[in-house]
Parts: C-alpha cells; sequence; structure tokens
C-alpha cells in the first residue's frame, strides 16, 4: 500500500518559546533566561510569524499544535488562546486536532493549567524529570518530587491528556533505585510516558563538569541495563515503547511527534524553528532578540529556508522512521521520494544486521528489533545506504 503524500494529510505546528527560568545543565534546546520580555512584541512576532507560514503553497488543515520551548507553560494563556484562534482562522483545525504544552511542574506554572485548558490546550506534557529531591537538584530543576506530583494531580483534573518526562541512567543510578522510581511513576495512570537516558551534550554545564572530573557518567553497559528494565516495565504498565524513548496506551501516542518520525509536513514558528512542508526545510533565527528584529524587518523569523534534495529527505526519513517501532516502509517512501527502493537502503548491511537479529523485515516493513534498538545510533548510518554513500 502506498502511503498517501505529506500534502494530503492534515499539518502539524510547532510553536517555540524560548524562555525559562533558569537554564538546566543538561539542556541544549535552545532555551533563554531573561529578566523581562514584552509579551506584546512576541504575540506580534510570532502572529507574523504564522502568517508567513499560513500563505504558502500545499495549506491542510492543522491535525496537531505543540507548543515547545523553552518552557511555554511561562506563556501567558491570553497569549496561546490569540496563537490558537490565528491559527484556525489561518489554516482550519482538524476535528479531533491535539494541541499539546510543555510545561514544568512548579506551582507557579500549575496556576495556569486551568486557564491553558480554555485557551485550547487539551495535551500537556510535564517535565518531572525525577522522583528524587537529590535527583531534581544535581538536574538543575527548580520544582521539588512533592511539587512535581501536585502538578501532576492539577493537570489531570485539567486536561484529557497527559504526558510525563523522567530522566535516567543518571550518575550513580543503581537498577534497583531506577526500578522503584520508574514503577511508581507508572502508577499514576498516565497514558504517555517519555523516558530518556541521560545524555551528555555539548556545550551544556553538564559537558564541563564532564571534562573538569565533576561530573561521571553512567557507563554503558548500567545504562544499557536500565534501558532494558524501562522499556520491560513500561510494556508491562501497558505503555509499550513506539519509539525509542516514548511510551503511550495504544492509541494514545503524541500524533505530533510521530508527523516528525513518519516524516509528514510540518510548519514551525519561534526563535530556532524548523520546518519541513513540501520538500522545503525552513529555519528561524535562534537567539530572541534576533528573532524579533527579522520580524520586524521582514515580517517574519526566517534565517534559513531551501528545497531538500530528494535524496537528503530519504535519509532524513529513514533516521527518523527507523526509531520507531513500526519501522518504515521503504518501497512506499522511495516511490514518495522518486527514489528507487535499493538506493536507500543498504541491502548486505541489512542482510548482515538481519542474520543477527538485530532488524526484521514484516511484509513491506523493516524494523528494528527490541535487541537492535540499544544500538540504534550505530545501526541507523550503517542501514542506510544514502549516509554510507555520503561517507
Amino acid at each position: 500500500m502506498i502511503e498517501p503524500a505529506p500534502h494530503a494529510l492534515p499539518l502539524a505546528l510547532y510553536v517555540h518559546w524560548p524562555f525559562c527560568l533558569a537554564k538546566c545543565p543538561y539542556c541544549d534546546f535552545n532555551s533563554h533566561v531573561r529578566d523581562r520580555i514584552s509579551v506584546a512584541d512576541w504575540e506580534r512576532a510570532l502572529l507574523a510569524d504564522l502568517e508567513l507560514e499560513a500563505r504558502r503553497p500545499g495549506r491542510a488543515p492543522l491535525g496537531s499544535v505543540f507548543f515547545g520551548g523553552g518552557t511555554p507553560s511561562l506563556m501567558p494563556p491570553a497569549l496561546v488562546a490569540n496563537i490558537l484562534a490565528a491559527a484556525e482562522r489561518r489554516f482550519g483545525f482538524a476535528e479531533d486536532i491535539e494541541v499539546t504544552l510543555e510545561a514544568n511542574p512548579s506551582s507557579v506554572e500549575a496556576d495556569n493549567f486551568a486557564a491553558l485548558a480554555v485557551a485550547g490546550i487539551n495535551r500537556v506534557s510535564l517535565g518531572v524529570q525525577a522522583l528524587e529531591d537529590a535527583a531534581l537538584r544535581m538536574l538543575g530543576r527548580l520544582h521539588s518530587a512533592d511539587e512535581a506530583l501536585a502538578a501532576l494531580t492539577t493537570a489531570q483534573r485539567h486536561f484529557a491528556r497527559v504526558s510525563i518526562d523522567l530522566i535516567y541512567a543518571r550518575p550513580d543510578q543503581s537498577e534497583a533505585a531506577w526500578r522503584r522510581e520508574l514503577e511508581r511513576a507508572l502508577g499514576f495512570g498516565t497514558e504517555h510516558i517519555s523516558l530518556y537516558q541521560l545524555t551528555i551534550e555539548p556545550g551544556t554545564r553538564f559537558a564541563s563538569d564532564v571534562r573538569r572530573g565533576a561530573l561521571l557518567p553512567l557507563d554503558d553497559d548500567r545504562a544499557a541495563d536500565l534501558f532494558a528494565l524501562t522499556r520491560a516495565a513500561a510494556a508491562a504498565a501497558g505503555l509499550p515503547a513506539y519509539e525509542i524513548s516514548n511510551h503511550a496506551r495504544p492509541g494514545r501516542e503524541s500524533r505530533h511527534n510521530l508527523v516528525y518520525w513518519r516524516y509528514r509536513d510540518y510548519a514551525g514558528i519561534g526563535p530556532g524553528a524548523h520546518g519541513r512542508r513540501g520538500g522545503i526545510a525552513t529555519v528561524r533565527h535562534r537567539k530572541p532578540e534576533n528573532y524579533l528584529a527579522a520580524v520586524a524587518r521582514h515580517g517574519h523569523g526566517v534565517s534559513e529556508e531551501r528545497v531538500l534534495p530528494a535524496r537528503e529527505q530519504a535519509e532524513e526519513a529513514l533516521m527518523m522512521g527507523l526509531r520507531l517501532a513500526e519501522g518504515i516502509d521503504p518501497a512506499a517512501l522511495a516511490h514518495r521520494l522518486g527514489l528507487a527502493r535499493e538506493a536507500m537502503i543498504d541491502a548486505r548491511k541489512l542482510a548482515l544486521y538481519e542474520a543477527r537479529g538485530l532488524v526484521r523485515t514484516d511484509g513491506a516493513r523493516l524494523i528494528v528489533t527490541e535487541r537492535g534498538m540499544p544500538l540504534l545510533d550505530a545501526l541507523l548510518p550503517e542501514l542506510v545506504a544514502l549516509a554510507s554513500e555520503a561517507a
């Protein structure tokens, strides 16, 4: 079966709010701390940027909107409501649109949940990150474990759908300690949970700490054991992994993130936001002040726009799609992009890793196995013929 072309499907919209109260030491996202901001200036800029996206060819109703950051739960609910109203006027909304907002579980932000629900948010992704106060302090978080649980209770009262994030494979974290923490988190009854291994990203404070010897990351073997534990425990609780780090009850996956992983079209507005529409990639100015200045000069925040060659699109699609439990359909993807299937997947490497039980084929689909998932970062460039050619 040939998958529908991206333009025949609902569009996704990403809105980036770049501000945080503090910069977490592990975070390499486009987030900034500012003493004060002008909400009026940001509303004008984001609405102008949205208008540009609405004028592009291939406009379709929005199937999902995602407010990410930064800390978008710091946004005034009236600003969220105005952006959503403008998006609905210019694009239209699918009947069952998913509207997600990332939130930190501080009491200040939880106090906004009722108003954010009225503004149109129907799904919240709550950055709990840990259920132990010592771990939260190590991660640079401003909330306590008790505050996180109170915010979760509030979120479940106001939103139809709630997801929580946790970070594991923290320094010195034992298997027994993570099992207790994970089982507690799985008992909260959320429909979706994102479970991320702590990674040391270049340019972060943690990267500096590792260089100075002030932080010792968990070794790879112990991290791999925690990964296996995580997937087994979440599946046993009825939230199987549908992506390498994301778990959900069947049918309650993040529709917005599936747009990325299935390589469908999405628009992105706000500082540093990326977009992919009709084979055209866009990137916005990253620094908030530069973004505002660009919108003032040009009426939008785009810093780069280019046509993506079909081969580059194919490589991106393969790299994203193989993260999913459902895998990819290489033939359908090749048909969509006008490429030959054999030009996309390295057949020799595929046979090798299939014999080792790291990948399998299921009808037309290519799937990374449970055994292969811990090795995904190494497997992807091996399997993708386009990446091999580039090397």
